[in-house]
């Protein structure tokens, strides 16, 4: 099954995502990146949903996001949900920078947003030196200070050892005045090339955030209101290796098994 969620359910509280269809389910996901600040074809993911994963790259020929606005970055995201002010204005989540206006305007979209819940994503990554991949939850910012971050996990290739790799978790506040900055990127004893299970546990008094069923660390104060996830693989041109070939011949990759609500916490068929 794909992109199976309770019926009435606001938020697809019950969604859980296997990519067993062959493409996505377009009422969760939009496939770009925080298209607001461009376009949607501007920012669009090179994607395929093959072997019931989701695969997210980023070959050669991907442009640079938002290169007026933004230092050097190719991403391939997925997200579910989107919301934004009419063009022109500096309404819209995560904006590229203080004062960015929104350049084309964007459907509202509630796709898979939760409030609270143990939220899980089963994935593996392929990285270098000069990329990233991650997973986190953003408020739609349909009010203001709707705009905090859990972020579940967050890997940079060059934070990657025989021994394990840096994993980013926590809080972002941003421009949330409840919440504080509560972030680290503890050190895991894991191959990210291999699928893990990274988790997180939200409820209106904390959060703790796991790697295959193990809690890494908690959060004590954290968004109260519903978020949708943006999943995504990005590469850093600034930080090429000029002598190095192989780095600069490599497709960053996130590979996504499936993605939504615990099984635990999915309603019976």
């Amino acid at each position: 099954m794909t992109a199976d969620r309770a019926q009435d359910d606001p938020g697809h509280q019950g969604f859980v995502d296997d990519f067993a269809d062959p493409d996505l389910d377009l009422s969760v996901w939009v496939p770009s990146y925080l298209p607001q600040w461009s376009s949607r074809a501007a920012s669009a993911a090179t994607y395929a949903v093959r072997d019931s994963c989701l695969h997210l790259t980023i070959p050669p020929e991907h442009g640079l996001w938002c290169p007026d606005d933004h230092g050097p970055l190719r991403v391939s995201g997925v997200q579910s949900g989107v919301f934004a002010g009419p063009v022109g204005s500096t309404i819209g989540q995560q904006p590229v920078r203080e004062g960015a206006l929104v350049r084309e305007a964007q459907p509202t979209m509630w796709g898979w947003t939760p409030r609270f819940g143990r939220l899980e994503l089963r994935a593996r990554m392929d990285l270098t030196s000069r990329s990233m991949a991650a997973w986190w939850l953003v408020g739609l910012e349909d009010q203001p200070d709707r705009c905090g971050e859990l972020c579940v996990v967050e890997v940079f290739g060059d934070a990657i050892t025989a021994e394990g790799a840096a994993v980013g978790m926590g809080v972002h506040p941003f421009r949330d005045p409840r919440l504080v900055d509560d972030f680290d990127a503890p050190r895991v004893p894991i191959d990210v090339s291999e699928f893990h299970t990274y988790s997180v546990d939200w409820a209106p008094d904390g959060a703790s955030f796991a790697v295959d069923g193990l809690v890494i660390r908690t959060a004590d104060v954290v968004p109260d209101y519903p978020m949708q996830s943006m999943v995504a693989v990005f590469d850093f041109p600034d930080r090429a290796d000029p002598d190095d070939a192989d780095q600069a011949a490599h497709v960053p990759a996130l590979v996504v098994d499936r993605i939504g609500m615990a099984p635990d916490q999915t309603p019976s068929a």
